[in-house]
């Protein structure tokens, strides 16, 4: 293991990057989410609605305006409508509302009607199961 974490400590002093952001941290957040909406996911612009605009003004009442965003969308395309498959064009992203996360240092904005339970389906196994008046359980794998 000492050889390994060596190696990896070498690698990362040698290792010459490039790396940029894509956004300054002190700009605004509407800027922040703008940059990664048009830039990343193809977007024509953000629209922000009545909750996630008075949750901005929460964040920036609070200092929380300089952390880095955290974007929560759905996972089967880079918008924030599953329905718009891949990469799509001319389309507005719509923030819904607004979380952050101040121990670990982020905004997040939840775009638009996504599930916020990841990894479940659309069917769930627990709509089989039941239970009787005498206790036994039906429906388990």
């Amino acid at each position: 293991m000492k050889d390994l974490a060596y190696e990896v400590v070498k690698a990362v002093e040698e290792y010459n990057n490039n790396y940029i952001a894509l956004y300054n941290i002190n700009e605004s957040i509407e800027d922040k989410i703008e940059k990664i909406a048009k830039e990343i996911y193809g977007a024509s612009g953000v629209d922000y609605s009545r909750k996630a605009l008075n949750d901005l003004k929460i964040i920036n009442n609070l200092g929380f305006n300089n952390l880095p965003i955290c974007m929560a969308k759905t996972q089967k395309s880079l918008s924030d409508d599953e329905k718009k498959i891949g990469r799509p064009k001319d389309f507005r992203v719509i923030v819904r509302e607004f979380e952050f996360a101040s121990g670990a240092g982020f905004i997040i904005p939840i775009l638009g009607d996504i599930m916020r339970m990841p990894g479940l389906p659309s069917f769930p196994a627990s709509e089989l199961m039941d239970i009787d008046e005498n206790g036994l359980i039906t429906g388990l794998s």
